[in-house]
């Protein structure tokens, strides 16, 4: 029998919760640290659910009017230099390609650059693709005709972090960007809205993780835009997560790389602008949102594998008889649409399949052995409140169907009942300072500048998450928090990942 591989417990988040977090990443199976630092590997598991919410989200890009498109990894230097306040927002984080060719030392030392091989211009490694974006734009827009355009793209990116964490930040890391151009302000709006409420549909619809849109402050918004949209998450740890954004640039990359377009006057204006987008870092979110001390919990609507059945037997004729019999049902089961697997491994005992597909956190898990087959019945198993029970084979496809649902259902009020025991009102400073240290978004009034916003962050380490949109409970006079002056509305306070 071949060696059972490490199933150690997963380490206590109560105890560590960033260990615990990077301990499942790995013992799941779902992402390693690659010989490149700072970078990546996505084991198959782990993409298998990226492919979930990828395909998930093109489908909803695509239903509300949206085309993909590619565009070019190496962006000109000169390019980013063109829009002053997107080129510091990212200056740090480039990665600079400088010449084209290696070759070998005639030294002896192995490979290096070659010195004659530098390029003309150097290229940055896309970190976002607005600029290389906008000067392709200015071919295919002349008239009011050619507008709007939707274009998505599904890439890669580079953003070269110091402190990394796998999928929360990495250097490289896998995303999409919308880039829609407009011939009116108020279009461009709409769309940057509307893609932000299409992220928090798929949060809390797929993800099952509840989020709050809002708008960004002035000094935490995107590089280059005039407003950013943006869903907040809560991980179990109090600690917020961004986890989609949506900008609207206004005329600033139109400007930058003078697209125009003639109006239906004949008069050329300055065409308006959105990017939006959603990276790995979701990867992230589900861990933290539904994962406990066995492993990962995944929603039905994004797990790779929804229903795993376990054969229990001794001799070969009862292995025969339980492998027929959990082909059938698997056959029900696929044709209602659910994706189910048989792990038929044999040099593993059940026990240990078990705790593996626990730790993988696959929703629904079916066990069959001798005297489930001859009394018609099977032991059934659920993830997410790790309950058993004995179910009748007959009708068993129809009650794991259903059941999706429900976990899916089960899993969001989970979430959320903990998120709102976690938001509080708070009107003083000396009560800031106190709750911010137990976690969770503290609800307060803000003056508005960027003075007051800094020196809460200097002092506590929390930032403004958001001035929510849609909740109705910050809509109330009163006074900042930290200065004391006038305040409209109450804004989100978190610590953030």
């Amino acid at each position: 029998m071949a060696k059972e591989i490490d199933n150690k417990e997963v380490i206590n988040r109560e105890e560590d919760y960033s260990k615990w977090y990077n301990n499942l990443v790995v013992k799941a199976d779902l992402a390693e640290q690659s010989a490149v630092r700072g970078c990546m590997v996505i084991k198959p598991y782990g993409y298998a659910i990226w492919e979930k919410m990828h395909e998930q989200l093109d489908r909803m890009f695509k239903a509300t009017g949206h085309v993909n498109a590619y565009f070019p990894l190496f962006i000109p230097k000169s390019f980013l230099s063109r829009e002053a306040e997107h080129v510091e927002g990212f200056a740090k984080e480039c990665a600079v390609v400088t010449h084209h060719r290696l070759k070998v030392d005639p030294e002896g030392n192995g490979v290096i650059v070659d010195p004659d091989a530098k390029l003309e211009e150097e290229l940055i490694v896309r970190p976002t693709s607005e600029t290389i974006i906008w000067n392709t734009y200015k071919n295919w827009i002349k008239s009011w005709r050619d507008l709007p355009i939707l274009c998505n793209q599904w890439a890669n990116v580079v953003r070269w972090e110091m402190r990394t964490r796998l999928f929360l930040r990495t250097a490289e890391f896998l995303w999409q960007e919308g880039h829609t151009a407009h011939a009116t302000r108020e279009e461009a709006v709409e769309e940057a809205q509307k893609m932000v409420n299409v992220y928090a549909k798929f949060a809390r619809e797929y993800m099952a993780m509840p989020v709050v849109v809002g708008c960004k402050s002035e000094t935490e918004r995107f590089a280059g835009a005039l407003d950013t949209y943006t869903i907040e998450a809560m991980m179990q740890d109090g600690k917020a997560l961004q986890a989609g954004t949506s900008h609207f640039l206004g005329q600033n990359f139109a400007k930058a790389f003078d697209v125009q377009f003639a109006n239906k006057e004949g008069k050329l204006e300055y065409v308006w602008a959105t990017s939006w987008g959603v990276s790995t870092r979701l990867m992230g979110a589900l861990i933290m949102t539904h994962s406990d001390n066995n492993g990962l919990v995944l929603p039905p609507a994004l797990a790779p594998i929804q229903v795993v059945m376990v054969p229990i037997f001794k001799t070969a004729e009862e292995h025969e008889a339980i492998i027929a019999k959990m082909e059938a049902i698997k056959a029900e089961m696929e044709a209602k649409g659910l994706s189910v697997k048989i792990d038929d491994r044999d040099n593993l005992r059940p026990g240990f399949k078990f705790a593996e597909w626990e730790l993988k956190g696959v929703p629904v898990r079916i066990a069959i052995g001798p005297r489930d087959l001859a009394a018609g019945t099977a032991e059934l198993a659920r993830r997410d409140t790790m309950t058993k029970e004995s179910v009748a084979q007959e009708g068993l496809a129809e009650l794991a169907f259903k059941l999706m649902d429900d976990i899916q259902k089960n899993l969001y009020e989970k979430a959320d009942a903990y998120r709102m025991a976690n938001i509080k009102k708070v009107d003083s400073w000396e009560e800031f300072k106190t709750e911010i240290e137990k976690g969770g978004f503290l609800l307060c009034h803000w003056d508005g500048t960027a003075e007051t916003e800094e020196k809460i962050k200097e002092e506590t380490k929390a930032t403004i998450r958001c001035v929510p949109l849609d909740t109705c409970i910050c809509e109330e006079e009163g006074k900042c928090v930290y200065s004391g002056k006038p305040s409209q509305r109450r804004v989100i306070f978190a610590r953030a990942y």
